[in-house]
C-alpha cells in the first residue's frame, strides 16, 4: 500500500528515520493543541456564496479548503508513517464522520473525499455534496459500513485473528487499495464539526490503525468582544478548534507553520477562491 498511495521519504534527517522506532505506536506520538480563529470574514463570504446558490455550504468546507491549500504549499504535514517509516502522500485524502439523520440513534458512518492540492472552496464544496449524495443513496449502510457488518457477523476468535491480519498486512503495506479507499484510519486528514452539536471541539486521539496522521475537530461558533488599540469595545465572531497530530511526520517548526498558514487562511478565505499560483513537491 505505501507504494501505491506514497513513496518512501530517504534525504531526511537520520534522527527522524529512528523516532517512528523509539515511538512506534502513533497515539503515543500524539501532539495535541487547541487555539481559536477570527472567522467574521468566512461568514461574510458564506452569506455571499448562500445567496449565490451555494446550500448547505459551511465552515466545514472552509477547513477544509484551508488545509488543502496549506498541503500544497507545505505537503510535509501530508505524510504518514507505514512500517515505522516516513512516506510521502500521492494525493490527499480528507475523512469526515457523519450521522444519517441528525436523530440519537441514527447510523454513524465516515465519507472520504480526495481533493485536487489546486481545489478552491467551490471545487471543495461539489466534492463533499457529491460525496454526502452518493453515500445517501447507497441507504443505511455505505461500502466500509458493508464490510464492518460482514466483520461482525465472525465468531470473535476468528475475528480477532482478522484484525491481526489486517493490522500485519498494512505493517507491511500489503492491505488492498480498494480497502484503504473505504477505510477511515488511512487518509491525510480526519475533520469533525462539535459546533454542528453546539459542542466544543474534542481532543480526539489518533488511530494506531491506518496512517492518519492529523485530526482537526471545530467548535461552535461563538461572539467575544475585544478592546481595540483606541480603547474601542468591539465584538468579532470565533470558532474554537482542535487538533492532534503525529510529531514523527515532521518537526515542531513545520507544524507551526502549517498551522501559522492555515489560520490565516481562515481569517482571509478568499485566497481560498482561486487556485494556488504553485503546488510544492515534498522531499524525496
Amino acid at each position: 500500500m505505501g507504494k501505491k498511495v506514497g513513496r518512501r521519504i530517504k534525504s531526511d534527517s537520520p534522527m527522524n528515520a529512528v523516532v517512528p522506532f523509539i515511538m512506534p505506536n502513533r497515539t503515543g506520538a500524539a501532539n495535541t493543541f487547541e487555539t481559536s480563529v477570527n472567522i467574521s470574514k468566512c461568514e461574510e463570504l458564506l452569506r455571499q456564496k448562500k445567496a449565490d446558490g451555494y446550500r448547505g455550504i459551511g465552515m466545514i468546507h472552509i477547513f477544509m479548503a484551508a488545509y488543502v491549500r496549506v498541503v500544497s504549499e507545505l505537503p510535509g504535514i501530508n505524510r504518514f508513517i507505514q512500517g515505522q517509516r516516513v512516506y510521502a502522500r500521492n494525493n490527499i485524502e480528507i475523512c469526515m464522520a457523519i450521522k444519517k439523520e441528525l436523530k440519537l440513534n441514527a447510523p454513524e458512518t465516515v465519507i472520504k473525499i480526495t481533493p485536487s492540492p489546486t481545489d478552491t472552496i467551490d471545487d471543495i464544496y461539489h466534492l463533499l455534496n457529491e460525496a454526502v449524495v452518493e453515500n445517501k443513496a447507497e441507504g443505511d449502510q455505505n461500502s466500509m459500513d458493508t464490510v464492518a457488518r460482514i466483520l461482525t457477523h465472525l465468531p470473535r476468535v476468528l475475528l480477532k485473528f482478522v484484525v491481526w491480519a489486517l493490522k500485519t498486512m498494512d505493517y507491511f503495506g500489503l492491505l488492498p487499495r480498494f480497502l484503504t479507499s473505504l477505510s477511515p484510519f488511512h487518509g491525510s486528514l480526519f475533520i469533525t464539526n462539535m459546533g454542528s452539536l453546539g459542542m466544543p471541539p474534542i481532543c480526539h486521539h489518533l488511530y494506531d490503525f491506518g496512517n492518519l496522521p492529523v485530526f482537526v475537530a471545530m467548535g461552535a461558533k461563538r461572539t467575544e468582544q475585544y478592546i481595540t488599540e483606541e480603547g474601542e469595545t468591539l465584538k468579532r465572531r470565533m470558532i474554537d478548534f482542535s487538533v492532534v497530530c503525529d510529531e514523527r511526520i515532521c518537526d515542531g517548526h513545520y507544524y507551526a507553520t502549517a498551522f501559522k498558514k492555515f489560520k490565516r487562511l481562515l481569517e482571509n478565505p478568499e485566497k481560498l477562491l482561486v487556485p494556488p499560483e504553485t503546488v510544492t513537491e515534498d522531499i524525496k
